[in-house]
């Protein structure tokens, strides 16, 4: 290691800081033939860096803590350069990727070391690493890198972890960089991640939850649904959501409602998602709470299960080869039967996609085997009303006949009346 190596061991703190002073210059990038000697040795530089704070003991001295912070903001916080792409769409597109990476790389690889070494002193990191500090690390969050937004997933979650004065902070941000995501601009690169860090969090909430923690659920993470690049986050968001109901079960009446609010109705895909998503909710469900929204889910079950896009239906039918699942819904064969078996019974009949018909059959087999006699009593009503139903199109197919029949004999009158008055 040269800065061991260069001096003695009192010197070592002065040459490691005129080093880290040293890597605050930059190069541009944009140019790949500009500077590569400059380059190089910046490069060269940076590795010993790392390697100085990986393996020293004692390096972190309180005099470098403002000189590494001082070199990594020179280096990380800059202007996002404008995707290369005005069109981009991060589902389609490959994302522009970061030309100064040989440099940036290295810089978030010794902010890592730094934070994560057993000589790091969060009451002295707290000078340096503050308020100011998280808002432009969390800018960055919107870069289209995803090498770069992976390794600020796991740097602010460390400082997360060190700095418990900053914690409310973090959330706070967090939760405003969300809202003006979906309620304004729909384009935040890091949604993903900064969820991800935000699983972790959760997962660690004391009980009972505050009310702050339950407004967010309610006021951010269930509107996140309705953005329509829903699935970059998708995994994501619902292991959030998940979270939060593994923590306190009464959430669960309030986040099923949000998610029926914000249903897609014209996209399938996002259908899909939600279907999922449900299927994780229920997974992990308390039979009392699942009483309080099985109506109004299972409405919107049925109307899943007769969608004309099978990749839904089948989605939705899939839900039957969950036993939990079907162990709620036979407790509650009686709320679930009436509400499911009018689309069961006609998809049965008349859809296109034979897999969903044997998803149907099979589904119609189970509710059979849970409760006959309703099976046979919802049959008879179903075939009861059917036959009311084709009833009262007869009788509005004749009104209409006789409706039309009346205006060609008042036509007819009216024609022979004009012919008289001539």
């Amino acid at each position: 290691m040269k800065i061991r190596n260069e001096v003695q061991s009192s010197e070592q703190e002065d040459l490691f800081i005129r080093k880290l002073r040293q890597c605050c210059i930059s190069f541009d990038f944009m140019d790949p033939m500009a500077d590569l000697k400059g380059k190089e040795m910046k490069r060269a530089t940076l590795n010993e860096l790392v390697e100085y704070v990986s393996t020293g003991r004692g390096v972190l001295t309180e005099p470098v803590y403002p000189e590494i912070i001082k070199m990594i903001s020179a280096n990380l916080f800059r202007t996002l350069p404008p995707s290369e792409n005005p069109d981009f769409d991060p589902e389609e597109d490959d994302p522009t990727l970061e030309a100064a990476w040989p440099h940036l790389s290295l810089v978030y690889e010794l902010f890592l070391r730094f934070l994560e070494s057993s000589d790091f002193q969060p009451a002295i990191g707290k000078k340096v690493i503050d308020q100011k500090f998280v808002l432009q690390l969390l800018d960055l969050f919107d870069s289209e890198d995803p090498r770069e937004r992976d390794f600020l997933k796991t740097v602010l979650h460390r400082i997360y972890g060190k700095f418990l004065g900053l914690r409310a902070f973090i959330r706070k941000q967090i939760n405003n960089i969300f809202l003006r995501f979906v309620y304004e601009t729909e384009h935040f690169n890091g949604v993903g991640e900064l969820l991800e860090i935000l699983g972790s969090i959760i997962n660690g909430f004391a009980l009972p939850l505050k009310t702050e923690h339950k407004q967010f659920l309610v006021k951010v993470l269930i509107p996140l649904h309705k953005v329509k690049c829903l699935a970059l986050y998708h995994a994501q968001l619902a292991y959030c959501v998940v979270q939060f109901l593994e923590k306190d079960s009464a959430l669960t009446e309030p986040v099923v409602r949000g998610l029926l609010k914000y249903w897609p109705k014209t996209c399938s895909q996002k259908e899909v998602m939600f279907l999922g998503e449900i299927e994780e909710i229920l997974d992990v469900i308390e039979p009392l709470q699942f009483i309080k929204i099985q109506e109004p889910l299972f409405r919107q079950i049925a109307r899943c299960v007769s969608s004309p896009h099978f990749q839904v239906a089948e989605r939705a039918l899939y839900l039957w080869n969950n036993e939990y699942i079907m162990s709620l819904m036979e407790e509650n064969n009686h709320v679930i039967m009436p509400i499911m078996f009018p689309a069961l019974y006609r998809i049965s009949k008349e859809h296109w996609n034979q897999t969903i018909v044997a998803l149907v059959y099979n589904v119609l087999k189970t509710f059979m085997e849970m409760n006959s006699k309703l099976f046979d009593d919802l049959t008879a009503s179903y075939k009861a009303e059917r036959q009311k139903e084709k009833k009262r199109e007869k009788e509005r197919d004749e009104l209409w006949k006789r409706l039309s029949e009346l205006e060609i004999s008042n036509k007819q009158v009216q024609v022979k009346k004009e012919i008289q008055k001539k």
